[in-house]
């Protein structure tokens, strides 16, 4: 599968995968190992970094294997999105950062205006970062102007499950965004993520979809695939849709005519 860059940086997973709400972090690791996935992103205000026991983070997170991308989730504000950037920095190494500022508690759609400060602000500390934002195509165009490395528009609330609401704004984003485009949040099944990369994005990033299944080390490797064959069929290039059927053995030749 072909590559893309973030941050100057090359990755061949276009499945980017989160670290939480697993049933175990034994669990965790084999869903992460399963989906082939390359960043993984990590709550850091709701996970023990400083646990290095045997049933901690990191006795089952490979630091030499994935690039960890420590997000901001539960952030409400600048103030606690830009210092729990930096608290993430200086507990795990990485200079990546997914910044949310979320603007309200029941849909956890972000604060747009604050999602923007924080972002300028965190550029100007010489941070990598990937704004999870609305699907709003002004808003995308606003993060690139700004300097940010990706844009993550959600595909539908967090956990929803809901899929693609949207796939007409995300078409307007991938053709007005020229920095990768990470469909983020929303995602439910295998359909879903090969939905997303038919459209063109650069990746898809989900948590609750993995590690919230019956099984989730299974649906990570559908999510592996899904993601996969979506991506190989946008790069093949699909048929054009038609309202009348199309013979698909040529007429020419044909016995008796």
């Amino acid at each position: 599968m072909s590559t893309y860059e973030i941050g100057g940086r090359t990755f061949t997973s276009r499945l980017l995968v989160g670290s939480g709400k697993y049933p175990s972090f034994a669990v965790m690791r084999d869903s992460l190992e399963a989906s082939g996935t390359e960043i993984v992103t990590v709550a850091v205000r709701r996970v023990d970094l400083e646990d290095d026991s045997s049933e901690g983070f990191w006795a089952h997170f490979d630091k030499e294997k994935y690039t960890m991308l420590p997000n901001t989730a539960g952030c409400y504000d600048v103030k606690s999105a830009v210092t729990t950037a930096r608290l993430a920095r200086e507990a795990t190494g990485s200079d990546f950062v997914k910044v949310e500022v979320i603007g309200d508690e029941d849909t956890l759609f972000p604060d747009n205006e604050g999602l923007l400060e924080a972002c300028r602000i965190l550029l100007d500390d010489g941070f990598i970062v990937l704004p999870y934002c609305i699907d709003d195509p002004v808003i995308c165009k606003k993060l690139e102007q700004l300097g940010c490395h990706a844009v993550m528009p959600l595909a539908a609330p967090i956990g929803s499950g809901l899929g693609i609401r949207n796939p007409y704004n995300l078409r307007i984003i991938l053709e007005q965004v020229s920095v990768p485009v990470i469909v983020d949040a929303g995602v439910g099944t295998a359909s879903d993520a090969a939905v997303a990369m038919e459209l063109g994005a650069a990746a898809v990033l989900m948590q609750t979809a993995i590690a919230g299944a019956d099984d989730p080390v299974k649906m990570a490797r559908a999510m592996n695939l899904a993601v996969e064959s979506g991506r190989l069929a946008y790069e093949a290039g699909r048929i054009p849709m038609k309202l009348y059927a199309t013979a698909s053995s040529p007429l020419a030749g044909v016995i008796g005519s």
